[in-house]
């Protein structure tokens, strides 16, 4: 018994250890204008990932955008801002101004050209089910976006 009750505190210890992905301090829309005067700069279209900390399959998504052919691609693509959505209830303002991607749940994504304008984004809730995506998922999105470029 003892040595469970270890192993579910060593669990426990090492769940709380990882950094999580949104940082609900960030000025996201200071974030979006960077990243928009950065892709202009090297005409690189920018994604937007909405997601909460809470959010299991948002927690998920970072965890597959940081590792793997995903991670590769989107390095590779895109200037990357995490967007705090908190519990629905903060950067209603960006989620407003891109469409309501978040409308259908979290995470959701938005492909923006450099011009700040929607490329791809989710709608029907895409991402809600982020821990059982597939690796196509980017790659399908990447190449939407770059026709419409």
């Amino acid at each position: 018994m003892r040595s469970v009750l270890s192993l579910l505190f060593l669990a426990a210890t090492l769940a709380q250890a990882q950094p999580l992905p949104y940082d609900e301090s960030r000025d996201a829309k200071a974030d979006v204008r960077q990243a928009l005067s950065e892709a202009r700069a090297t005409n690189q279209p920018v994604l937007l990932i909405f997601g909460a900390n809470w959010c299991l399959d948002c927690r998920a998504l970072d965890a597959a955008l940081s590792q793997g052919r995903n991670a590769e691609l989107v390095r590779g693509e895109y200037k990357v801002v995490k967007i705090d959505v908190g519990r629905f209830d903060r950067n209603t303002d960006l989620d407003t101004a891109y469409g309501h991607p978040t409308k259908k749940g979290i995470p959701a994504a938005v492909v923006l050209s450099p011009q700040n304008e929607v490329l791809y984004a989710t709608r029907l809730g895409e991402l809600a089910d982020a821990r059982h995506m597939s690796d196509d998922f980017f790659r399908k999105v990447t190449d939407d976006a770059k026709r419409k470029r």
